[in-house]
């Protein structure tokens, strides 16, 4: 094959492998997160921090694997993308899930060889789209959602007076409410801190909208 500074110009067989690699794992990842998560959890920003650290993942240890880079340090990345965490904003619990199912997806694609039939390939991919299926639209078909509220009338945080404080506070969110936690109350300006916890997919039912900024339990 022809070179440019010691560089193979083209070479059909890796590419055609590397065409057809990522395109199978971007259409793996655009079921899981555009037509799995965005459906029930429509945040933009998550669904483009998804695709693109996936297909970065996917190409940065394809060519790395083809430069003959070992194995451990594939997944000392994977590893290093795993626990990542945003400075700006804690991720929610189902977001870090999330990145960590898609960043997986793309190292399990970019790794296989040739010791890992297409079949095999396939059968991974399509569990893995299965289960994670299940627990959102059959298992877990209700995501629950928590909103932080200050409130003013602190005497209604007492156990006696529950329902009335979730009476309130559907009248002035619009949310359907079904538990609050209290997590602080401050005596000297006689107001508090509660969470509640709602499900979104009732939220948006009701025709109030899309959540972009929750924290998911």
């Amino acid at each position: 094959m022809p070179e440019f500074l010691n560089i193979e110009l083209m070479n059909w067989e890796d590419f055609w492998d590397l065409v057809i690699r990522a395109s199978f794992n971007l259409f793996v990842v655009l079921i899981l997160v555009r037509v799995l998560y965005y459906r029930i959890t429509p945040r933009k920003e998550y669904l483009f921090t998804y695709i693109l650290i996936s297909v970065v993942v996917f190409f940065m240890i394809m060519l790395l694997e083809n430069v003959g880079v070992e194995i451990g340090f594939a997944l000392g990345l994977f590893a290093i993308f795993g626990m990542l965490r945003y400075r700006t904003q804690q991720i929610p619990i189902r977001e870090m899930t999330y990145l960590f199912l898609v960043i997986g997806v793309s190292v399990i694609n970019s790794l296989a060889n040739r010791r890992v039939s297409y079949a095999e390939l396939l059968l991974t991919n399509a569990v893995v789209i299965l289960v994670t299926y299940l627990l959102e639209k059959v298992y877990l078909l209700k995501t629950e959602s928590k909103k932080l509220v200050n409130y003013e009338k602190i005497e209604l945080i007492k156990p006696e007076n529950r329902a009335e404080l979730i009476a309130d506070l559907e009248e002035r969110t619009g949310l359907t409410i079904h538990r609050v936690e209290i997590d602080r109350i401050d005596y000297l300006r006689d107001a508090t801190r509660i969470y509640i916890y709602y499900f979104e997919q009732e939220w948006r039912n009701s025709g109030h909208g899309v959540q972009t900024d929750d924290n998911d339990d």
